[in-house]
């Protein structure tokens, strides 16, 4: 079966496609488009259909759109209700009445493709099946969580044999998401896509408002929750110029821990009801690496799995996968998150000379990376198939000494973001268990915080956050060989076996994903390298 997925209805519109149970290309339509998580400059967000993705996945599993089976559709229509209280019901039947439209407007951005196969698939199943369905084991416990999908904002169940048991769900208006995008606008950041943002601000302050907020979001017998309206002034001030102080900080600690607490208790009532070992985890709260973590560490499970592109932008994933388990097809466990665009290296060097760019092509690259890092110089790191989902893994990313407790506050400046967000570590795996605790290791997808060892923090003060945490991202060298060699030569310069990871764009731009986008990215931030493929140029 030849299965294309596509979402487009809320946010981060993308496509996928899998070809007898297996990914082929996943990718999100703003790598293209170049407008950040796909939303074209009016109210309503739901206007970008993944045209580009969808074409390109194609191309790359070398089919045609009359070739395909079945298209999945991340949305089903016929679930919403408009009725439920809380939401704005102009914008649900635009929504509702887009969705419907969805294989007329595919036909026309995929020319021969048959709109009587595209069949829609529920989004929070969707979003189920991107994590149960290509985590690197069989059955599986699984719970979504986000802020909405038709008429729901949650769902729990397991995966059994490729076939899914619903087991709790939780209706609209009660919704985490909802719940933390609304905290995200009251701190003024962008209530859809900034929540990151107030994780990383909770661990400045202290949950000195928890009870409150236990008395306002609270768990059901049923496996479901309640979200009561909260009144966020009575707890700090609305912020419209960031004037963050301390009554921020302390409210986004206590709604982060409560947050945390719930997902345990719900968790915890899904482990009772399957008795299954392992847990995966998708939609938006999935993203969450603090609240993943806290899961690990006191949950019930021996192995939790969260789809590295957790968002709506897995739900394109998800569709496809749902629909080949639905036609009896189980593939292999997805392999990496590297399912985006490449270029050849002669497609690479064909676009510097365009760009009439000095370049040079060194006989070792990761050397010559590594030898610009110890000297304390900014990378730009452009290397095979571009990451599918909002971390940079070692494909499309910025590098730097995690030795220099300046390069925090400098790559903060070079991307134009909040000082007190934290950047990630990028660690050899065999090394990883030497330096980081408490979370899960390996940790290949940047998913889990762990605790910094305390020999280590004073090492490596760039990329440990101010609770002494840290956002590990792991390098394997049979995935990774030419990132681990180079983190391998930046540990015989410097004994440390770690370099700043951070994704490679500025401040309100998406990821970059093509080579084009990369010398745009170059020549407008203050980075001192950029390694293209084998190729380097240096900043003059």
């Amino acid at each position: 079966m030849r299965i294309l997925g596509v979402n487009a209805v809320f946010h981060d519109p993308a496509a996928a496609v899998v070809v007898d149970g297996e990914i082929v290309a996943a990718a999100e339509e703003e790598r293209f488009s170049r407008r950040k998580h796909g939303k074209r400059p009016v109210p309503f967000s739901a206007w970008e259909m993944p045209e580009q993705a969808a074409a390109w996945c194609l191309e790359r599993a070398g089919l045609r759109p009359d070739q395909l089976d079945a298209v999945g559709y991340s949305y089903d229509p016929g679930l919403v209700d408009h009725s439920l209280g809380g939401l704005d019901a102009s914008s649900e039947e635009t929504r509702t009445d887009y969705a419907r439209r969805a294989p007329a407007f595919l036909r026309t951005a995929l020319p021969g493709l048959d709109p009587s196969i595209v069949r829609f698939v529920r989004h929070h199943v969707a979003h189920a099946a991107s994590a149960a369905l290509a985590a690197p084991f069989g059955d599986s416990a699984v719970l979504v969580a986000d802020g909405r999908g038709e008429s729901q904002s949650y769902l729990a169940g397991e995966y059994r044999d490729g076939k899914f048991v619903e087991l709790a769900a939780q209706r609209l208006p009660h919704s985490l998401g909802l719940l933390y995008e609304d905290l995200t606008e009251h701190l003024g950041f962008a209530r859809s896509s900034d929540e990151y943002k107030v994780m990383a601000l909770a661990s400045y302050g202290t949950p000195r408002f928890l009870d409150r907020f236990r008395e306002l979001i609270y768990t059901t017998a049923d496996g479901g929750f309640r979200t009561e309206p909260v009144r966020w002034d009575d707890f700090a001030p609305a912020v419209t110029r960031g004037e963050l102080g301390r009554d921020h900080a302390d409210l986004t600690a206590s709604v982060q821990q409560r947050l945390e607490e719930v997902l345990l208790e719900l968790t915890s009532w899904l482990h009772r009801q399957t008795g299954q070992p392992n847990l995966t985890l998708a939609g938006g709260i999935a993203l969450n690496c603090v609240a993943n973590t806290r899961l690990h560490a006191e949950g019930p499970y021996d192995r939790i799995w969260v789809q590295p592109a957790a968002g709506d932008a897995g739900t394109a994933l998800g569709a496809a996968l749902q629909l080949a388990a639905e036609f009896g097809e189980r593939g292999a466990p997805m392999r990496g998150a590297d399912l985006g665009r490449e270029w050849s290296d002669g497609e690479l060097e064909s676009v510097l000379r365009t760009a009439r760019v000095r370049y040079t092509r060194p006989a070792d690259i990761a050397d010559e990376v590594a030898e610009a890092l110890a000297a304390d110089q900014v990378v730009a790191w452009f290397q095979g198939r571009a990451e599918f989902g909002p971390r940079a893994l070692g494909h499309r990313s910025l590098l730097a000494h995690p030795g220099r407790a300046a390069n925090l506050e400098r790559l903060n400046d070079v991307k134009g973001r909040e000082q007190f967000r934290p950047v990630a570590p990028m660690v050899l795996a065999d090394r990883a268990a030497d330096i980081f605790h408490r979370g899960p290791l390996p940790s290949p997808y940047m998913l889990f915080v762990h605790d910094v060892d305390p020999a280590w923090r004073d090492r490596i003060p760039a990329v440990t956050h101010v609770d002494h945490t840290a956002r590990v991202q792991t390098v394997d060298s049979a995935d990774s060989p030419l990132t681990a060699r180079m983190l391998t030569e930046f540990e015989r310069r410097t004994g440390l076996p770690i370099v700043v990871n951070t994704s490679l764009n500025t401040a309100g731009r998406p990821m970059v994903d093509s080579p084009r986008d990369a010398l745009e990215c170059f020549g407008s931030a203050p980075i001192d390298l950029l390694a293209l493929g084998p190729f380097l140029v240096r900043r003059r």
